[in-house]
C-alpha cells in the first residue's frame, strides 16, 4: 500500500492547546479524528513490519497463500476504494490482532492456536478489504473450529471438526462467498444481515437530536477480547433487544446532560462486545492497542450504561494520547492504591484510572445539577469526585511523571478542584465518605504488611500491662503487597446504591440478594449501628481475621461517635489484625475490639 497523496504533516503531532482541552474534558471531534488517523497510521506501519518479519519464518503460511498476497490485495483494494482499507485499519480488532501476533512473532510461540493460523489473519483483513472495496478476486483464509471470520462483516460457519483449517473466500460482480469442506455460505447484500451459514456483525444506532451514535456489537471476531483470542458468543435476540434499549436511554442522558462529550464519543468509540450482566457491578475493560473499542457487560440500567460508556471512552482517548505523549517513564512496581481496584496499581494503571473516573465524576455531576435521580447522582458525584481526587494527589508528584503527564494532571486538576466545594445533599456526602472510608480500610487491612518490630513491641506492651501502646505509631510509608491476606466483600457500598437508587432492581419490587452481605451488613445500611456493632462483634468471635467484619466494626462504631476503636480500625486494620494474631495463643486472648481500643488511643480522629 502506498502512502495517501493528500498533504499532511509528516508525523502526527498534537498541540499544547489540544493537548489541555483533552485532559479538561474539552476535546472536540477533530482532536478525536486525530487521534484516529494516529492509529490508523499506527496500525499500518505495525501491520508493515509483522508481515515483513514474518515471512523471514519458516512455513510461517501454513497451508494458506503467503502472506506477500494479502498484503498484494490490501494495495488493491486502496487503490480502488481507500475508504476500504481504512474502514479496516480502524477496525479495534485489526490493533488488538496485530499486537497479539507481534508478540507471538518476537517470542517464537503459537499462543491460542499455531502461528500461522494468527499470521493468516492478515489475508480474512484483506479480504474484508476486498469485499468494501467491491473487488473481484480470490484468497485463502484460516477457519479455527469451523468459524470463518471476515473482520468487520462476520462470520461464516462450517460443520467441520478440523480445529485449524481453511476456507476460499472469492468475490465477482459484487457477490460474495466462502466454501471450505465441500460447503459454500453466501454473504447476504446486506453483511450485517444473518443468512444461512452467515452471522453479521449487528450495529445498533441511536439518534438523540443532532447527536447520532452508531455502535457495532461484535460478539464475532476472535481478536475482541483483552489477551487472546476467543470463540464467537452470539448475543441471543432479548439481549440484543436490551442492549438497543439501554444504548438508547445512555446516550439520551450523555446527549442531554453532556452534550460536548455526546459529539466527541461516535467518533472514539466504535464498537462494544457485549458481556453477560453481573449485578452491583459494570464490567467493562478497554486495551491501548484496540482504539475504539470496549468489553461490557449488561448493564442494570441507561445511566449505569452511560457511566461506562463515558469510562471506557476516556481509556480511549488517553490510549490514543499515550501513542503520541509519553506522561510517565515506566515503572511496574503496583504501588498505588485506587478506589476502583482492590490490588495496588502501577502508575500507569492509576493514571488511566484517574482520567476515566474524572470523566465518569463528570457525568454524575451533570445529572446531580440537573436534579436527575438526585439521591443517586448526589452519592455517586460525591463519592468519585473525592477518590478520584485522592488518586489525583497522590500522582502528581509521583516523580516517574514526564512534565508532559504532570501538565495532563494538573489540567485535571484544574477542573476536578472547584468540584469539591460543590454541595451536596448530607445524606450523599455522609454515605460517600463511609464507602470511600470502607475500601480504604479493607485495602489497607488486605494489602499492608506492618513492620514485624512495631508489631511484637506492640503485643508486649500488651502483655506486659501497659495502659497505653507504646508513643510511636507510624504506618504511613508501609509498601503495598500485590497478594492480598485475606478476601474482600463489597456488600456495603453495594448496598448504599441500592438504598439510594430510584427503584427495586426485581420485577417483584424486592431488591436482589447482594453477594457476600451480613445480617450486620444489612443492619448498618439501614442506619440500625448498634445492632451492626454487635453482628460484626459475632462475625469477629467466630473469625477474627476476616477484613470486611474488623472495618464494618470501625464503621459502625464510628457511626455512634468518636470511638478509639473506631479511629485504629479505620486507620491502621493492618496494625490490629497483625497485632492480635500472636495474641490469639495467649491464655486470655483480648477480643479485636479491646486491642484496637488500646491501640485506637494513638489514632488522631
Amino acid at each position: 500500500m502506498s502512502p495517501p497523496a493528500e498533504a499532511r504533516p509528516a508525523f502526527h503531532r498534537l498541540s499544547w492547546r489540544d493537548f489541555d482541552a483533552l485532559a479538561r474534558l474539552d476535546g472536540d471531534e477533530d482532536m478525536a479524528r486525530r487521534l484516529r488517523r494516529a492509529e490508523r497510521s499506527r496500525r499500518k506501519l505495525l501491520i508493515h513490519v509483522l508481515l515483513t518479519e514474518a515471512t523471514k519464518t519458516p512455513d510461517h503460511s501454513g497451508p494458506l497463500p503467503s502472506l506477500d498476497f494479502a498484503w498484494e490485495l490490501l494495495a488493491r483494494a486502496e487503490a480502488r476504494a481507500p475508504r476500504a482499507v481504512n474502514r479496516m485499519l480502524t477496525n479495534p480488532y485489526t490493533g488488538s490482532w496485530a499486537g497479539y501476533t507481534t508478540r507471538l512473532l518476537r517470542n517464537g510461540i503459537d499462543g491460542v492456536g499455531p502461528l500461522w493460523m494468527h499470521l493468516g489473519h492478515a489475508h480474512a483483513i484483506a479480504a474484508a478489504a476486498a469485499i468494501r472495496a467491491e473487488l473481484d478476486f480470490e484468497t485463502t483464509i484460516p477457519v479455527w473450529h469451523g468459524n470463518a471470520m471476515l473482520p468487520s462483516l462476520g462470520m461464516a460457519r462450517f460443520s467441520g471438526t478440523e480445529p485449524f483449517s481453511s476456507a476460499i473466500v472469492r468475490g465477482a460482480n459484487g457477490r460474495y462467498s466462502v466454501s471450505s469442506a465441500g460447503t459454500t455460505v453466501r454473504l447476504p447484500s446486506a453483511h450485517d444481515s444473518d443468512a444461512h451459514g452467515w452471522w453479521g456483525i449487528r450495529r445498533v444506532r441511536s439518534q438523540v437530536g443532532a447527536h447520532r451514535f452508531s455502535l457495532w456489537l461484535d460478539d464475532l471476531d476472535p481478536y475482541r477480547g483483552l489477551y487472546e483470542p476467543v470463540p464467537p458468543e452470539r448475543l441471543p435476540g432479548k439481549d440484543l433487544a436490551d442492549w438497543q434499549r439501554l444504548i438508547d436511554e445512555a446516550c439520551r442522558l450523555i446527549a442531554a446532560h453532556l452534550p460536548g462529550l455526546a459529539r466527541i464519543m461516535p467518533v472514539g468509540l466504535a464498537s462494544l462486545v457485549p458481556k453477560p450482566q453481573v449485578l452491583f457491578r459494570n464490567p467493562s475493560a478497554s486495551t491501548g492497542e484496540a482504539f475504539g473499542s470496549a468489553v461490557v457487560g449488561l448493564p442494570s440500567d441507561g445511566a449505569s450504561l452511560a457511566e461506562t460508556l463515558i469510562h471506557e471512552f476516556q481509556h480511549i482517548v488517553l490510549g490514543g494520547l499515550l501513542h503520541l505523549v509519553e506522561l510517565y517513564e515506566p515503572d511496574p512496581r503496583e504501588r498505588i492504591y485506587v478506589a476502583w481496584r482492590d490490588d495496588p496499581r502501577p502508575l500507569s494503571g492509576a493514571l488511566q484510572g484517574v482520567y476515566a473516573f474524572f470523566g465518569v465524576t463528570a457525568f454524575w455531576r451533570a445529572l446531580h445539577q440537573a436534579g436527575q435521580s438526585p439521591r443517586r447522582s448526589g452519592f455517586e458525584f460525591a463519592f468519585w469526585r473525592r477518590q478520584t481526587w485522592r488518586t489525583l494527589q497522590v500522582l502528581r508528584v509521583d516523580s516517574t511523571l514526564t512534565t508532559a503527564g504532570r501538565r495532563f494532571l494538573d489540567d485535571i486538576a484544574e477542573r476536578l478542584g472547584p468540584w469539591r466545594d460543590e454541595p451536596v445533599p448530607a445524606e450523599a456526602n455522609t454515605l460517600a465518605m463511609a464507602a470511600c472510608r470502607d475500601h480504604l480500610a479493607g485495602w489497607r487491612a488486605r494489602h499492608l504488611r506492618p513492620d514485624p518490630s512495631m508489631v511484637s513491641g506492640l503485643a508486649a506492651a500488651w502483655l506486659g500491662g501497659r495502659p497505653r501502646p507504646p508513643a510511636t505509631l507510624d504506618t504511613t510509608d508501609l509498601p503495598p503487597t500485590p497478594v492480598p491476606d485475606g478476601g474482600w466483600s463489597h456488600a456495603r457500598t453495594d448496598l448504599i446504591r441500592l438504598t439510594v437508587s430510584d427503584s427495586p432492581l426485581t420485577p417483584d419490587g424486592r431488591p436482589p440478594a447482594v453477594p457476600g452481605a451480613t445480617t450486620a451488613d444489612f443492619a448498618y445500611a439501614a442506619g440500625d449501628f448498634l445492632e451492626a456493632i454487635n453482628g460484626y462483634r459475632e462475625e469477629l468471635a467466630r473469625d477474627p481475621d476476616r477484613p470486611a467484619s474488623l472495618v464494618g466494626l470501625g464503621l459502625a462504631l464510628s457511626a455512634r461517635g468518636p470511638h478509639p476503636a473506631a479511629r485504629a480500625l479505620l486507620h491502621c486494620p493492618e496494625l490490629v489484625r497483625a497485632v492480635h494474631r500472636p495474641l490469639r495463643a495467649v491464655p486470655r486472648p483480648p477480643t479485636v475490639e479491646q486491642l484496637a481500643s488500646w491501640i485506637g488511643q494513638l489514632v488522631p480522629d
